[in-house]
């Protein structure tokens, strides 16, 4: 029962959230079954691996939850960015309206998360990331002008186009595969695959192009620069820095629970998905650096960075997966910090362009610090957590066999990174050295919106300076990927 609490309480409680009409109830319903889910997963994270059967399909078959240390690690990751967003919600959402009905579907939307991270095999992850998709598109579509409800969709198409291509590639490989369940390494039957590799590439390179579109990889990519801007920003937040990050679970599963590294090395679909995922980390930057629209350039951000995790995760090794998990961490934290603090400019001031911020950062100091050291660790600048996970990203394509991608990758990285310093840095100088003549009046926001912007940004000055925690917790568990 303990995985499937996790999944139920928030699930299940998310129903009653709709209902309540005393909105400090609400509030207060909806933070005690986000603390409740947050108890379980710590709970979880401290026992050993277990399994629980759900339901049977067909034979072997069946819906089934398990939690490995890859399950337990996004666990994690999800419930310390849902914890301290809902507290910046509760005033932003009182402001927006529809409460109810924003908060219900964020509540119910970390437990599909849960859900999805225990996945124990392909039919059980799909269900759940479909369930992800259809819960949050309400959030996209919350204001229900013309232009989110063309967002909304355009986010469902894509994800549901996308899943159904990993589900196509799947009926093509279940044949070959040992075991039904997710196994480190791989599932793969090498003896029975041996004659129809060819077609299981193919059908590899399906399924990863189809659960990339989740997250933000070309060619599917379009949806996030839609979305962000007419979703309110605690779902701008947790989609780029949680369920971006669903598709790159499904990713890992696909790749190293399924193939296995051993399979696909030096295969075509490597070199493929390798460029695909450095051709977007370039064009998200450059369409980023392009962008006037705050939020739109915070999700084209999205698009590149989230790219990078992607990118290490195809070099097929210890060291390329090691530094994506970091980066899927350290990205989350600096991108829901930078969506806050635009979420925080657009409640106080009303501006949404880059152009209008000029003297913001006289107006709003606290909003502008935490976008400042944000937009560092996003960089890649020391002591930031960014730094970090992009050196050991550059040290691992630089030492993957494969050299030529190992080079490539160092030079996209790099001016992807001075890119990201062109579109972020002119908003903090502008922010905070507008000129002499420049007058504003002070206009920061309420304590419930500024200390969830001050605790990510904290983490990401504290994980810069103290990373080693972190890397020995996932240095465990790439371990198990490469048994």
């Amino acid at each position: 029962m303990l995985l499937l609490l996790p999944i139920l309480v928030p699930l299940i409680g998310g129903i009653f959230v709709f209902r309540q009409k005393n909105e400090t109830y609400r509030d207060w319903l909806v933070v005690t079954l986000i603390v409740i889910t947050a108890v379980m997963v710590l709970a979880n994270c401290t026992m050993p691996t277990q399994r629980l059967w759900l339901l049977t399909i067909q034979g072997d078959l069946g819906l089934v939850l398990n939690s490995d240390w890859l399950s337990k690690f996004f666990m994690v990751l999800a419930v310390c960015i849902w914890a301290p967003v809902v507290v910046f919600t509760k005033p932003y959402i009182r402001h927006a309206g529809q409460g109810n009905q924003f908060m219900g579907f964020y509540t119910m939307t970390l437990g599909v998360l849960m859900g999805l991270a225990q996945a124990a095999n392909f039919v059980t992850m799909y269900m759940f990331f479909e369930m992800m998709s259809l819960i949050t598109v309400p959030l996209v579509l919350h204001n229900a002008t013309p232009a989110a409800r063309r967002a909304g969709f355009k986010y469902l198409g894509y994800s549901v186009f996308g899943a159904g291509m990993a589900l196509a590639g799947y009926f093509f490989i279940a044949y070959y595969l040992t075991v039904p369940d997710f196994q480190p390494g791989g599932a793969i039957d090498f003896s029975r695959a041996a004659e129809h590799q060819p077609l299981l590439l193919a059908a590899y390179c399906l399924m990863i192009v189809g659960f990339g579109a989740k997250a933000g990889m070309m060619p599917m990519q379009s949806w996030l620069p839609a979305a962000h801007p007419v979703a309110p920003a605690p779902a701008s937040a947790v989609l780029s820095g949680v369920i971006t990050k669903g598709g790159v679970v499904a990713v890992i599963r696909v790749t190293y629970y399924m193939f296995g590294p051993e399979f696909l090395a030096g295969s075509w679909p490597q070199y493929v998905l390798l460029t695909l995922t450095l051709a977007t980390v370039f064009v998200g930057s450059m369409l980023a650096y392009r962008e006037k629209q705050l939020k739109r350039r915070l999700a084209y951000s999205t698009v590149s960075q989230v790219s990078y995790v992607l990118f290490g995760l195809m070099l097929l090794t210890p060291e390329g997966v090691q530094a994506s998990l970091l980066q899927m961490v350290f990205h989350a934290l600096a991108k829901d910090t930078l969506f806050l603090a635009a979420g925080a400019i657009i409640f106080s001031t009303n501006c949404t362009r880059v152009d209008q911020l000029r003297g913001i950062g006289r107006r709003m100091p606290v909003t502008m610090w935490c976008f400042t050291l944000a937009a560092l660790s996003l960089i890649g600048i020391p002591p930031m957590a960014g730094f970090v996970s992009k050196w050991y990203l550059l040290t691992a394509s630089l030492e993957a066999p494969l050299q030529a991608f190992g080079i490539a990758g160092l030079v996209v990285l790099v001016v992807s990174a001075l890119l990201t310093a062109g579109y972020l840095l002119p908003v903090v100088t502008e922010g905070f050295f507008p000129g002499r003549d420049f007058i504003t009046e002070r206009r920061e926001v309420g304590l419930q919106m500024t200390w969830p912007m001050i605790a990510f940004a904290a983490a990401v000055v504290l994980l810069g300076l103290l990373p080693g925690g972190l890397l020995h917790w996932l240095g465990l568990l790439v371990a198990r990927l490469f048994p």
